[in-house]
């Protein structure tokens, strides 16, 4: 016997749910058609490889951004691929997915081997202007680094320096135009250095690099897959470290070309431990550990 339903009160709370809702539905996920498309556009625009294991990191990164212009994923990058080109969207796909893993001081023995060995033997003998080329800066740790090290450096050799950061992020280059870090990552720079390159703020507990190094250090996008870079072809040292891994073969070696057309004859470049092979196959003098000498 069919019974009459109960009558519902209106005015009755609606029940809590534990389970979050999801106003976006199953489209608020990356397909793996989607990803493969998204992989093939960033490695073209970018060289970065995008492997199917990093397809979880790929789709956590966009919801935040899909979910600030009011989209799902999938609409998201369907409107990423309506363009033949890259759109302007385009460029915060790039902040999303690149990685900016960088720290000050990083391998010691790389920067050891630039006061003790690299700059001696370019100024020796002569005033002259050192230009050094921090070609993936992130957030500008190596450049500053740099720049620290040459500073101590110039009161026992007659020279001055210009240090230029570049990267294809955009996020990150403000940061290093900011010049201003937190105390956690500002951990690795000994005390005598913070003591004279950085000053804290009157009201924040965050620490910026001084203006005397700050006026030395300049950064701007550049993309190294381009096929010119706009830098110029005297430059005396090259930093590149831990950036040609996320490359396939062809992709470093022409990387690598197009750098040495800006690096003088004894010139120095100093790559990642872990890509020393490519510096090598190029032809290049090791003079060091991952540091090479243009001949």
């Amino acid at each position: 016997m069919a019974t009459a339903p109960e009558p519902t009160n209106p005015r009755a709370p609606r029940r809590a749910s534990f389970q979050a809702e999801r106003p976006y539905g199953n489209s608020d996920a990356l397909s793996g058609r989607a990803f493969e498309k998204l992989a093939r556009l960033v490695t073209e625009h970018t060289g970065i490889r995008l492997p199917a294991s990093k397809k979880q990191m790929v789709e956590g990164r966009l919801r935040k951004r899909a979910h600030a212009l009011g989209l799902d994923v999938s609409g998201y990058c369907d409107s990423i691929f309506e363009s033949e080109t890259p759109s302007a969207e385009f460029q915060h796909v790039v902040d999303a997915i690149t990685t900016n893993k960088t720290d000050f001081c990083r391998e010691p023995d790389h920067f050891a081997y630039l006061t003790g060995h690299a700059i001696p033997s370019l100024v020796s003998g002569r005033q002259r202007l050192v230009k050094i080329w921090s070609a993936a800066c992130s957030t500008g740790a190596e450049a500053y680094t740099i720049a620290m090290a040459l500073a101590d450096l110039s009161g026992s050799y007659d020279f001055r320096f210009a240090i230029l950061g570049t990267d294809i992020c955009t996020e990150v280059l403000a940061i290093a135009a900011r010049a201003i870090y937190s105390q956690e990552i500002i951990k690795p720079v000994g005390a005598d250095w913070q003591r004279r390159y950085l000053m804290k703020g009157r009201k924040l507990p965050e620490l910026r690099i001084v203006p005397e190094l700050r006026q030395r250090v300049h950064f701007a996008q550049l993309n190294l897959m381009s096929a010119q870079y706009p830098v110029d072809h005297d430059v005396d040292i090259i930093f590149l470290r831990n950036v040609l891994i996320y490359f396939d073969k062809e992709t470093q070696r022409a990387v690598l070309g197009k750098l040495l057309q800006h690096l003088r004859p004894e010139g120095f470049l100093f790559l990642g431990h872990s890509e020393s092979m490519v510096g090598t196959e190029l032809g290049l003098r090791e003079v060091g550990p991952a540091i090479f000498q243009r001949k």
